[in-house]
């Protein structure tokens, strides 16, 4: 095919050309970040948290009034929860994976460390919350019973020995967090410094994603300190089940259970762990629902524009096309002409539009923390606007190539 000829034509006509081509670059721009966005957001979606999501059922309780022996409630809670029918083991834990706040501290790997190796989530959890969990423990073992404090008994203990425990505790750690900690050495037998206590790793979970991102930035830097804690300081209830079909039951009789132990408290949430990590990850699915539909609409418009523009520049040259039939232009030399000239303009617009991108990338990446654009979605973001030129310019195409040459000289 001739490229010569379209050249000329598309001189001729160069504020139509130059607003298709503009229209495929903006698209381009905009679905290669789209794309990548959701990309990212799916990746969000399918990330593990290390514990045994499916089989968890949470209780989140509130004192009313004055509360008096909160330890001794959180007992008989427990006992009370562990009696419900289906339930395999109970725990207390400050926290969970995939929620919006964070408990969060230092570590260092010695006392006088001005800058911490890491930033790590700080879960605590009572006698059996590595079992109740589903952790992993890849090395080392689990906390011993007798080296679980309560939280009070703790913060008196710091409060009477100047900030440092009586003796140095055990902790758990994450294996991300024992790789950053001790790069290429068993972290098990290893001690950290949290400011200014000393603490020992006594084991290592395979994973344990911390409740939000936040400090370092990576998601599974989390440790685990054997600390008893109640609802009056911010204690959840989980119960793991047999039967995950069976949450919703578990979950009600468990409401009825704490209540019949003291009634004076609200039960300000009740959620399946699953339910959890739905609400935490609304925003993402309706920002990949937003920006998948951008891209549709954006491609649309697209096609639309390149439809128009052709069934126009068909109208435009019903005489030129007569000419060529007329000369001895076969139906598919009139449909290759209009297709080479719509991929010229669609190629231009890529190029500019792979320039935006990165573009707009540089200010996302500045403005909104988003990692750079892999050259990957470049190719991509191509390919796509390359089929959706060629599929919408088809039918302006084909009508021009099926228009008889003895019509089209009439129409001069």
């Amino acid at each position: 095919m001739e490229i010569r000829p379209i050249l000329s034509t598309l001189r001729r006509h160069k504020t139509a050309a130059a607003l298709i081509v503009v229209e495929i670059a903006l698209a381009c721009a905009i679905i290669c970040n789209a794309l990548f966005i959701v990309s990212q957001r799916w990746d969000s979606l399918r990330e593990t948290s290390g514990i045994a999501e499916h089989e968890l059922v949470t209780l989140y309780l509130t004192g009313v009034g004055k509360q008096v022996n909160a330890d001794v409630l959180a007992r008989e809670d427990l006992a009370a929860l562990r009696a419900v029918p289906g339930v395999t083991s109970v725990a207390i834990v400050n926290q969970l994976p995939f929620r919006r706040g964070s408990n969060n501290s230092s570590l260092a790997t010695a006392s006088d460390q001005k800058i911490p190796t890491l930033n790590a989530a700080m879960y605590t959890g009572d006698e059996g919350a590595i079992r109740t969990l589903g952790l992993n423990v890849i090395a080392g073992r689990d906390f011993n019973p007798d080296e679980y404090l309560d939280w009070t008994e703790l913060m008196t203990q710091l409060g009477t020995t100047g900030g440092v425990p009586a003796r140095t505790m055990p902790l758990i750690v994450s294996r991300e967090t024992a790789e950053k900690m001790f790069p290429g050495e068993p972290a098990v037998g290893k001690q950290v410094y949290m400011a200014n206590i000393p603490l020992l790793i006594v084991g290592v979970v395979e994973r344990l994603r911390r409740p939000n991102v936040q400090g370092d930035g990576n998601s599974s830097y989390s440790m685990i300190m054997p600390l008893r804690q109640n609802y009056t300081t911010g204690g959840y209830y989980v119960l793991r089940v047999k039967d995950p079909a069976r949450r919703a039951q578990v979950l009600h009789d468990a409401v009825d259970a704490v209540n019949r132990v003291d009634p004076n408290r609200l039960v300000m949430a009740q959620k399946t762990f699953d339910d959890w990590r739905s609400d935490y990850f609304s925003d993402d699915r309706d920002m990949m629902g937003l920006l998948i539909t951008l891209c549709v609409a954006l491609l649309l418009v697209t096609a639309l524009g390149i439809i128009g523009l052709a069934s126009f520049w068909v109208a435009q040259r019903t005489r030129q096309i007569g000419v060529r039939r007329a000369l001895g232009a076969t139906k598919g030399q009139i449909l290759r002409y209009f297709q080479t000239e719509n991929f010229l303009l669609v190629s231009l617009g890529i190029v500019l539009g792979m320039l935006l991108a990165f573009g707009l990338n540089q200010l996302l990446m500045q403005h909104y923390a988003l990692p750079r654009l892999p050259l990957l979605y470049l190719p991509i973001g191509a390919v796509v606007l390359w089929l959706l030129g060629q599929v919408s310019v088809l039918w302006p195409a084909r009508r021009a190539a099926a228009v008889p040459p003895a019509i089209a000289t009439r129409s001069a």
